[in-house]
C-alpha cells in the first residue's frame, strides 16, 4: 500500500496494517532499524565474500559456492522466522531489531540471488543450457526446501522443549 501519508516499508515483510510493525518505520524509530540492517548487511556480505574466496568458481566451472550460500541462507531464514514470529524460546517475543538485523541485514546480505542470476546467464552464454536450467531449478528447489526444513526443524525443537 502506498500513497500520500502512508509510510513506505523499510523491511519488505513489515505489514503496515499492524500498528506495532508500522511503528518500526515511523519517524525517529526508523534510524535504529536502518542502522542494524546496514550492520547486518555488512556482516552477511562479508560472509558471502569469504565463501566465494574459499570456494571460487574455476573458469568454466559450476557455481557451487553461490548455490550452497543461497540454500544455507534460506534454511537459516526459516529458522529465524519461526523463532521471531512464533515466539522463540519460552514464547518470549524477540527484540524488535532482531528480525531487521538478522533477516534483512545478515541473511539478506549473505544470500545472493543477483549472483545466482549472473551465474545462470554465464552458463547460458557458455551454451550450457541444460546445466543452467538445472542450476536455476535446483537453486529454487533447494532454497525453498531449506526454508521449509529450517522452519519445520525449529518448530519441532520448540515443541519438544515446551513439552518438557
Amino acid at each position: 500500500m502506498s500513497g500520500p501519508g502512508v509510510p513506505e516499508a523499510i523491511d519488505p515483510d513489515v505489514d503496515l496494517h499492524v500498528p506495532a510493525q508500522r511503528a518500526e518505520t515511523a519517524g525517529r524509530h526508523k534510524w535504529p532499524v536502518l542502522a542494524v540492517i546496514s550492520l547486518g548487511g555488512v556482516a552477511g556480505s562479508l560472509a558471502r565474500y569469504a565463501a566465494s574466496r574459499m570456494w571460487p568458481v574455476a573458469d568454466g566451472g559450476f557455481p557451487w559456492a553461490t548455490l550452497w550460500v543461497n540454500v544455507l541462507g534460506c534454511g537459516l531464514i526459516g529458522v529465524l522466522m519461526v523463532l521471531v514470529s512464533e515466539g522463540g524460546r519460552g514464547g518470549r517475543p524477540a527484540h524488535p531489531l532482531v528480525r531487521p538485523f538478522l533477516g534483512v541485514g545478515v541473511l539478506g546480505g549473505f544470500t545472493t540471488f543477483s549472483t545466482y542470476a549472473l551465474d545462470f546467464t554465464d552458463l547460458l552464454e557458455r551454451t550450457e543450457a541444460i546445466t543452467a536450467l538445472m542450476y536455476a531449478a535446483g537453486t529454487v528447489a533447494g532454497a525453498m526446501g531449506a526454508v521449509w526444513l529450517g522452519a519445520s526443524a525449529t518448530r519441532a525443537v520448540l515443541t519438544r522443549e515446551a513439552a518438557r
